[in-house]
């Protein structure tokens, strides 16, 4: 973009507190404001009411309750019903590359050997205003494909090809909130500005293309909340002319009381449904978080928590049996790793520990899989091309699964160890610092760090916290032992980066903040909103 600037007036009980590129403007044209508008008269409140229900639902937890299948929904999971068919591009989706909205990487990401790329408001995106405002610019571009960069530091130029990936675009979740717009003076939902001006300027581009408006929808942590999304797909859809049905969404399943709802969920969005997903980073900080108040849900260290552990293992197949049963797509998660160069002994065992993810979904009876960067897609995609011939998996029904509440909610044993500790401290501010320098997609130590993995590295250290736990060598993780080897940590950083890089970033501001969230009494919900106030 360029930096020619202008403010949009106040428009109607709509207003701006930032400037407006002008590239962006056409974007908040009178059809997308006037469906956000819409949208958040008619379900802000209930979105609010959900929200609050989630800190009930805390309580009851705290308490000593523990989640369980909902005996109020047996009749629905109990009955013979399948989702709405997808549409023919949706129907193959077995490898998805995933991302944030920038505009080189919607290209390459588009461009790359995989079936679909879904392009990331939330947790790969860190949300100033201008990525937010860029990030719908390059989607129109890119649904009406006339998008292009040029890299002139480098010389090069990048354009779409001839056979884009299928777009699928993802909005911030219902916890957030866009603060640069307002509307009667409140700040408005991010998951409602996100997808409101996603749908209303590219509906009509992608029904030429032969394509439609699909969604992937996060952190959900109930079918009431897949239910308000229905009712915004309804109304949106009405609203702007199109059939119902038109818009598919797939919903990760990335909190743990989402897991006891699957079937819920997708009878919810049945009409609208492209399956389910298993988010498992956001799973494994979600399963700390709301059991963070027992100390017999400490977790070991993170790189111990892997997908073979029975709770996780357990998860999935409980996914693919649901949506199998439901006829709708289960889709894979995100392996960590990423090609490292330089190192090619390195770079094969990241390669080997990838393809071993794969296979295993594949295997498990998943419908198509994530990775994160295009020097994955060959991988992944012949480990899907081995198990599945066919465009899906669909009849695999796992009917030999049988998966309880016991299973879901078993903690796995292990050791937390200084060097998880240390790993989580350095981790964690270096992805605070990125974010807060607006880069929310980060490779750290030859893994893709997103607010997902930062999050289970500051959920874990706050438990030990709270609960007094001991490393492996019987030292207690007290917050004077953090403070100690979080200045240890930045001295390492410091070393790691240069000195100069350390200097000009953020790192002092992103440590402030992780030590207060990590030290303090009350959990934050999310890292993102603390950190979202220190954004421009």
């Amino acid at each position: 973009m360029t930096t020619a600037r202008q403010t949009l007036p106040q428009q109607g009980r709509i207003q701006f507190t930032a400037d407006i590129p002008a590239e962006a403007r056409p974007i908040l044209n009178d059809s997308a404001l006037a469906l956000l508008l819409t949208l958040h008269d008619r379900y802000d409140a209930r979105r609010q009411e959900l929200l609050a229900r989630r800190q009930a639902r805390q309580a009851e937890l705290d308490a000593g309750q523990l989640p369980d299948f909902l005996p109020e929904t047996a009749v629905i999971r109990n009955s013979d019903w399948q989702v709405e068919p997808v549409p023919a591009d949706l129907q193959d989706r077995r490898v998805e590359i995933t991302g944030p909205v920038d505009r080189k990487m919607i290209i390459n990401a588009l461009n790359a050997p995989v079936r679909c790329f879904m392009a990331d408001f939330e947790d790969s995106c860190s949300p100033t205003w201008q990525n937010v405002l860029d990030g719908q610019v390059n989607l129109r571009d890119a649904v009406n494909r006339t998008i292009s960069y040029t890299d002139d530091a480098r010389g090069k130029h990048y354009e779409l090809g001839p056979n884009p990936a299928t777009l699928i675009v993802r909005p911030r979740g219902w916890h957030l909130e866009e603060k640069h717009c307002l509307i009667d003076g409140q700040p408005v939902s991010a998951s409602l500005f996100d997808f409101s001006l996603y749908l209303a300027n590219n509906f009509a581009p992608l029904k030429l293309a032969d394509t439609g408006p699909y969604f992937y929808l996060p952190k959900m942590e109930s079918h009431l909340e897949a239910r308000l999304w229905n009712d915004v797909f309804v109304d949106a859809q009405r609203a702007l002319g199109i059939p119902t049905g038109t818009i598919k969404a797939t919903v990760l399943i990335e909190t743990i009381l989402a897991a006891f709802e699957m079937d819920e969920i997708l009878f919810e969005l049945r009409e609208h449904s492209a399956g389910l997903n298993c988010g498992r980073w956001d799973y494994i900080f979600s399963f700390i978080k709301r059991f963070r108040n027992r100390a017999d849900f400490l977790l070991p260290d993170r790189a111990d928590v892997t997908m073979g552990r029975h709770f996780l293992k357990s998860y999935v197949q409980l996914l693919i049996q649901t949506c199998h049963r439901r006829g709708a797509h289960a889709m894979g998660g995100m392996a960590a790793q990423i090609p490292i160069r330089g190192d090619d002994a390195a770079n094969e065992e990241a390669l080997a520990r990838v393809q071993a993810d794969k296979e295993r979904e594949a295997k498990a009876g998943h419908d198509g899989t994530w990775i994160a960067h295009p020097g994955l897609a060959n991988i992944a995609m012949a480990a899907f091309d081995a198990e599945m011939p066919g465009p899906n998996q669909l009849d695999r029904l796992r009917e030999d699964v049988t998966v309880t509440a016991e299973d879901l909610l078993r903690v796995p044993a292990g050791q937390i160890t200084e060097d998880g500790l240390r790993t989580n401290i350095r981790v964690g501010i270096q992805y605070v610092e990125a974010w807060l320098g607006g880069n929310g997609c980060v490779p750290l130590y030859h893994l893709m760090e997103d607010a997902a993995t930062a999050e289970i590295s500051r959920a874990q250290l706050w438990q030990c916290i709270r609960h007094g736990a001991q490393t492996d060598d019987g030292e207690p993780i007290t917050p004077e032992r953090y403070e100690r080897l979080q200045l240890e940590e930045l001295a390492r950083i410091e070393a790691e980066v240069g000195a100069e890089r350390f200097a000009n970033g953020r790192y002092q501001q992103a440590a402030e903040l992780f030590a207060r969230m990590i030290t303090s009494d009350e959990f934050d919900e999310f890292l993102t909103l603390p950190a979202y106030e220190l954004l421009p």
